[in-house]
């Protein structure tokens, strides 16, 4: 016997949305009846549509309903002197003691062990490797803690753009948050994901990093997750990040 019977007459379209957490089933039936809920790009108002939950690209008033979860999707704000990686042959700190035993998990997002920060991780290698790769040019957002007084003239030259010993680099978006004689704290975006790529942009303009904290990734912000914590993405941060790598 196999499942294909079923997975061709699929689930009712009021029921995934309930089990998403978006309503009630009834409530769920009023949203598909006003229109409010595309299955593939198309709007829905049949009471009566299945679909594969699994396959399917579901919205509700244009936000993606990721599908059900199959796999583990987990934010890390790793600490700093913890080493991006599940394994160390040096026995220094890893990603691993911060995880559920006996999991797998890709980490996306290398942070440089005297960075911390926010690092996803997850069991999906074909979400993993999408969130990495530069072709999809996820953004990440660094809060910079760097040396000296930081003029206007320079944040506009990280927006401009520095050349670097392996190429041009540019920041998407540079925020001052404080400025004084000694150092300067500002928001960097990017979504290169060259090697130590942040602090050698500073090193560039004459502004060595203090402290480096990555705190978003794409639509997913750190928050107040303590160094060491781990969290779940939300089904929100999911369904924007399923977007962002086109799956």
């Amino acid at each position: 016997m196999t499942d294909e019977p079923r997975d061709t007459e699929g689930v009712r379209l009021q029921k995934v949305l309930a089990q998403a957490g978006i309503a009630s089933r009834r409530a769920s039936e009023q949203l598909i009846v006003e229109g409010r809920v595309e299955v593939d790009g198309r709007v829905v108002t049949e009471l009566g549509t299945r679909v594969d939950p699994g396959h399917a690209t579901v919205r509700v008033d244009g936000a993606r309903i990721p599908p059900p979860r199959r796999h583990l999707y987990l934010l890390l704000n790793k600490p700093r002197g913890v080493v991006s990686t599940m394994e160390d042959p040096q026995d220094r700190p890893t990603l691993a003691e911060y995880v559920p035993r006996h999991q797998r998990l890709f980490h996306v997002g290398r942070l440089d062990t005297d960075t911390d920060g926010l690092i996803i991780l997850t069991n999906d290698g074909e979400f993993a490797h999408r969130l990495s790769h530069p072709s999809y040019e996820v953004p990440k957002t660094y809060l910079v803690d760097a040396e000296g007084l930081l003029e206007n003239r320079t944040l506009r030259r990280l927006e401009k753009g520095v050349t670097l010993e392996d190429g041009f680099i540019k920041a998407d978006k540079v925020k001052l948050v404080t400025r004084g004689p000694e150092h300067t704290m500002v928001q960097i975006t990017l979504h290169s994901g060259r090697n130590r790529i942040v602090r050698r942009m500073m090193d560039s303009v004459g502004h060595p990093v203090r402290k480096l904290a990555r705190i978003a990734i794409g639509p997913v912000r750190l928050g107040r997750l303590q160094a060491g914590e781990t969290r779940e993405l939300s089904r929100e941060e999911l369904g924007e990040l399923l977007d962002l790598v086109h799956m």
